[in-house]
């Protein structure tokens, strides 16, 4: 049986998309081995979002030829989109696909083990307008699932490359979503996270459809899913309807990670985002005002070209005003290729650094203020995975981590946790009970009565 081992490097939709490619192999009879073993075909889903991810992913390219000199070394994702040549370069590299034709990989490893030549199989991303079906119907390691949504994204903001690497906008057919969802509950799970490159975008591409519809059936059509998030969205994506789904929905969650970047007009201005504070903060009250404890989580880019102490501040104070439950903070660095990179007026890295350690401490004080509130409440959480001997560690519907003592059949369940203790990264609860048991009486009680 011939071996396949992945490495990912990057973001949520980048692990998404090694499973879907795991599947293709699988189907054609491969087995997966660690990255770390002995294997026939090593394939790489690289980074590009920052220089370092550039530098990161090579490093791994050359660790795979290392480590099997005789192996088929593929390298895929967003780095092998705007570079390939770069990557073609590197002795050992047989197969560049970059994030589109991900089924073609299995056909290329064919033609090489018979023509022994590389193959550069990057075409232009820009001209693609149609999202390329990739199915997951299980993950390998985790209680929560995935479901990509949509491609790409037309927002070009001046400091980032992804546009470049992804593609524009394309959402993904509803039909095929749902259809997806279903199988993905009919595999056991209880969440699912909706995933994308601007995963708040779907449906701009469509006629008649968008974000709001698609929670809508898929809440209407899903039956057994218990939780739904939306793994991010931009504020002007939250719509007045997708406000109203929120508010009527059962299973979407009380978290949503709506990026920021920079609490500053004129910062966002430079950045070329498409909101001012005024219109972010109006949404944020609405949102508090229809899902009461909602944990609002961000990015955030920290000395951004320019950026004043007076900017930072805007951006200090808007995060504390607005009592944010948690911050991705990143010192800005540069991305050759970006408007922002060729900026004058870069900021010097010590003050960066000061900057970043500022927030930073602010996000700790912000997490453990809104996991107080929760002291004393019976909350639902699905552990994921064992913490320490008989500690388990999971997930509230509004992302508060739990540890709490527990055995090994409750993992991928919903399960009733009263926290004890409030704090952070960790909170410790004390389990009250498993609710699938519960939901279970109830339903043959319903049944018997039928």
């Amino acid at each position: 049986m011939p071996t396949v081992a992945f490495h990912t490097l990057g973001c949520k939709v980048n692990h998404y998309e090694t499973e879907a490619i795991w599947q293709l192999f699988k189907q054609e009879g491969y087995d997966r081995v660690d990255f770390e073993s002995i294997s026939d075909v090593y394939i790489i889903n690289t980074c590009t979002v920052t220089n370092t991810g550039d530098k990161k992913s090579r490093q791994v390219i050359r660790r795979a030829v290392r480590k099997n000199p005789d192996a088929v070394i593929c390298v895929t994702g967003c780095y092998a989109q705007t570079s390939p040549a770069e990557i073609m370069a590197i002795p050992g590299v047989d197969i560049v696909v970059g994030t589109q034709d991900r089924v073609k990989m299995l056909e290329y490893i064919e033609q090489f083990k018979t023509e022994r030549q590389p193959i550069n199989g990057v075409g232009n991303i820009m001209k693609n307008r149609v999202y390329e079906e990739l199915d997951v119907p299980a993950f390998t390691d985790r209680t929560r699932a995935s479901l990509k949504i949509q491609e790409g994204c037309n927002n070009f903001c001046t400091f980032c490359i992804i546009p470049w690497a992804r593609g524009l906008m394309r959402s993904r057919d509803p039909k095929e979503v749902i259809r997806q969802a279903i199988q993905l509950v009919d595999a056991g799970y209880k969440e699912i996270v909706l995933t994308g490159i601007h995963t708040g975008g779907y449906g701009e591409d469509m006629k008649d459809y968008n974000l709001a519809l698609l929670l809508r059936d898929l809440e209407a059509e899903v039956r057994g899913l218990e939780r739904l998030r939306i793994s991010s969205i931009e504020a002007s994506q939250i719509t007045d309807d997708v406000i109203k789904v929120i508010k009527h929905s059962n299973i979407i969650v009380r978290h949503l990670h709506i990026p920021i970047q920079s609490g500053s007009d004129t910062v966002l201005k430079r950045m070329r985002r498409k909101y001012t504070m005024e219109f972010f903060g109006e949404r944020l009250d609405r949102l508090k005002e229809v899902l009461p404890g909602l944990a609002v989580t961000s990015d955030v880019i920290v000395g951004f070209p320019g950026e004043t102490e007076e900017e930072f501040m805007e951006t200090y104070n808007f995060i504390n005003d607005h009592k944010f439950s948690e911050l991705h903070v990143f010192p800005y660095s540069k991305r050759t290729g970006t408007p922002a990179a060729r900026m004058e007026d870069q900021v010097n890295e010590v003050v960066k650094n000061d900057r970043v350690h500022r927030l930073i401490a602010l996000s700790d004080q912000l997490a453990k203020e809104y996991a107080s509130k929760f002291e004393n409440e019976v909350l639902e959480i699905i552990p994921e995975e064992e913490f320490s001997t008989g500690m388990y560690v999971g997930y509230t519907d509004n992302y508060l981590k739990v540890v709490f003592s527990g055995t090994e059949d409750m993992i991928g369940k919903l399960v009733k946790v009263k926290i004890t203790k409030a704090g952070y990264p960790y909170n410790e609860g004390q389990f009250v009970r498993v609710m699938d048991d519960v939901k279970e009486e109830v339903f043959k009680k319903e049944e018997a009565a039928i």
